[in-house]
């Protein structure tokens, strides 16, 4: 497939976020994965690594999958990617239900990154003090730099990262990385705070499909409700959010 211009294709929506909308659903995935790639690929010529916080969902899942294709095998030296994660269930690492294990599975197993590159958040057992344990690892790994880029999708009640609506988790200054209590699951989950999302050099939120337009046009074209839609909060005037969407998840902007 034809690689789409990266740039030319992101245009500004406001002060806080881009937009680019590349096409339909395959489209906008090869767009996807071209930016990992492009991304990475300038990171690691300006510092020497390139550092991500990957999503879970089945978006991201696609992307995974088309890195580990035979011919990205080359294209990335991966030696120099960092693996971290913006939110994760607490579940085993051997669960389906864990995003460490998707996105394993999915794609990075078959890339020659070493182990002590990965670094899943351990959110099986107390969570609060494995959150706490993540962010001191963060620190000393990426010497207090920010993340290269952040992974996000958005759920359909407008949640991001494990950032969910009228969760504590949406008032958590000066931390980094959380638990976070899910009354409306009865769940903990561990995840990336607003403050270390925003923070990131790169931010893309990847939103694809019919199902999502109600909530696109409802985020962006609404009153600003952040603790009713959690995703409303990403991206700063330093550092603008990008919205990756296709055609059908854009329809109604």
């Amino acid at each position: 497939m034809e690689k789409i211009n990266q740039t030319n294709i992101i245009k500004p929506y406001d002060d806080r976020r881009n937009i680019a909308v590349p096409g339909n659903s395959n489209v906008t995935t090869e767009y996807c994965i071209n930016h990992f790639i492009e991304t990475a690929k300038k990171c690691i010529q300006d510092r020497g690594y390139f550092a991500v916080a990957l999503s879970g969902g089945s978006t991201p899942k696609a992307i995974f999958k088309g890195l580990a294709r035979k011919e990205n095998h080359d294209i990335i030296d991966w030696s120099r990617v960092l693996l971290f994660w913006s939110d994760e269930r607490c579940v085993s690492p051997n669960s389906p239900e864990s995003n460490y294990h998707m996105a394993m599975e999915a794609g990075f197993t078959h890339l020659p990154i070493p182990l002590e590159n990965i670094h899943r958040m351990k959110a099986e057992e107390d969570p609060e003090n494995n959150a706490i344990a993540y962010e001191q690892l963060m620190e000393e790994k990426l010497n207090g730099e920010p993340f290269d880029l952040v992974m996000l999708g958005m759920g359909n009640d407008g949640h991001t990262a494990s950032l969910f609506p009228k969760t504590h988790g949406l008032h958590a200054p000066e931390k980094k990385v959380i638990a976070n209590f899910l009354p409306q699951m009865d769940v903990w989950r561990m995840t990336l705070t607003y403050e270390c999302i925003n923070a990131a050099r790169e931010i893309v939120i990847y939103v694809l499909g019919e199902s999502k337009a109600e909530m696109v046009n409802k985020v962006f074209t609404g009153s600003y409700l952040p603790d009713e839609f959690p995703i409303q909060r990403i991206g700063t005037q330093n550092h603008k959010a990008l919205w990756i969407l296709d055609e059908a998840a854009a329809k109604l902007l």
